[in-house]
């Protein structure tokens, strides 16, 4: 097995399961971690969770971890880093006992953590952990869904708005917490709601909406010109099955996925029907094209049948496309299957670039505080433009508005660094 590949089938306990229960305090308090921390909280918090409030402490395998998350396995440098940023990270709640009075607490989020003989240790404080573990008031967090965000704002508004998925409404929040939860609440540039909605309420939407199972749209509340409040429709994504299915939930090893692949159904295509259909209703319309004498089209077939629920000519009179349907599913199909390739295109092209965003993270890891000093200041003045010198200032070296410069930037300094 390399590095990068984890056998999901050695997890056990709460990795299994692929989900976080995040309480609604703690989805609050994460706004200024990168994306990877941001990951990399949840990945701690799933391992955790059963023993939440049983355990002063959890341990997890720091490979294991790091591959998880998405680091480099033998790059404890960022690892401690960023384990460092979670135990600097202040966690904040304000929000209802059981009896209805109000209850205010601060906690780091990490009361430690430390890396020895390749494990990674930690724990929670005790009133935190009792906050993380409440059932009643969390959202369940796909470790699966977050692999495919790149960017840490479009991952913070997808955690806010899903655990609001079954009242279908975030509610309203001023502009302020709505700041705070995106982590920008300290910069002047994002105090225009212009600025705000241009460059992190519009693409963190998009994000989201491409990227999980949710989709949302935003809503405005205005006084008098000014915009004062948010707040997001939410519905689920009727994609979502494809971000659910995963090579550890077996769907590739089952005979039904192989015959549909064997039959030209794309991965992605042959996922999603096993997941919207379940495989038994995919294996009867699969028996039921054997059957036939003769397919123009056995994608097009497959497609209306499970559309349409063809049946046995045992029970009902077979629904016989016409040739100009199939034509049409086959037309369809085809369409999927490019979309298919794109959206793959593009996920390579996204995850391309956080490599080498990991890359840039690492090179500034091992540089002393003064170095740092001058290649921000460095990096900084070869910008041109007021917004993406205002983002890098927000975001660091993590800034999605000038990835491509800072590639560029780190390419020249150190190439062999970004050879993979």
């Amino acid at each position: 097995m390399s590095d990068s590949q984890i056998d999901m089938d050695s997890l056990t306990g709460a990795l299994r399961r692929e989900t976080v229960k995040k309480n609604v305090a703690a989805i609050h308090i994460s706004g200024k971690l990168s994306l990877l921390q941001r990951k990399l909280s949840n990945v701690l918090l799933l391992n955790a969770y059963d023993a939440l409030t049983t355990a002063q402490s959890h341990t997890i395998d720091a490979r294991t971890l790091a591959t998880i998350v998405g680091y480099n396995s033998n790059d404890f440098d960022t690892l401690r880093a960023s384990l460092r940023a979670l135990a600097e990270t202040v966690a904040e709640w304000d929000m209802l006992d059981e009896q209805g009075r109000q209850e205010w607490g601060v906690s780091s989020l990490l009361s430690f953590a430390k890396l020895k003989n390749g494990v990674c240790e930690y724990a929670y404080s005790p009133a935190l952990a009792q906050k993380l573990h409440d059932p009643k008031i969390y959202a369940l967090i796909n470790v699966h869904i977050q692999r495919n965000f790149s960017s840490g704002h479009g991952l913070a508004l997808y955690e806010n708005c899903y655990r609001f998925v079954r009242t279908r409404s975030t509610g309203w929040w001023s502009l302020e917490v709505f700041r705070k939860l995106m982590g920008v609440d300290g910069s002047s540039y994002y105090e225009s709601f212009k600025h705000l909605n241009a460059k992190i309420i519009k693409p963190a939407v998009a994000e989201v909406n491409k990227s999980s199972d949710i989709v949302i749209e935003p809503e405005f509340q205005k006084k008098g010109r000014s915009v004062t409040d948010i707040r997001f429709r939410i519905k689920e994504n009727p994609q979502m099955a494809m971000f659910q299915i995963d090579d550890g939930d077996g769907v590739r090893g089952l005979e039904t996925y192989k015959d549909l692949r064997g039959q030209g159904v794309s991965d992605r295509l042959a996922r999603q029907w096993i997941a919207e259909h379940g495989e038994d209703y995919v294996r009867q319309k699969l028996t039921l094209m054997a059957a036939q004498d003769r397919v123009k089209s056995s994608i097009g077939y497959l497609s209306a049948a499970l559309r349409d629920d063809y049946q046995s000519s045992e029970a009902i009179v077979p629904k016989t496309p016409s040739p100009e349907t199939l034509e049409a599913e086959r037309r369809r199909a085809i369409e999927r299957q490019q979309e298919d390739e794109s959206f793959a295109a593009r996920q390579s092209e996204r995850a391309e670039r956080a490599r080498k965003l990991d890359v840039v993270e690492q090179l500034v890891s091992r540089r002393n505080p003064t170095q740092r000093d001058a290649d921000r200041q460095l990096f900084m003045a070869s910008l041109e433009d007021d917004l993406e010198r205002e983002n890098f200032r927000v975001h660091g070296w993590r800034s999605a508005l000038n990835a491509t410069a800072i590639i560029a930037f780190w390419q020249e300094l150190e190439a062999e660094a970004f050879e993979f």
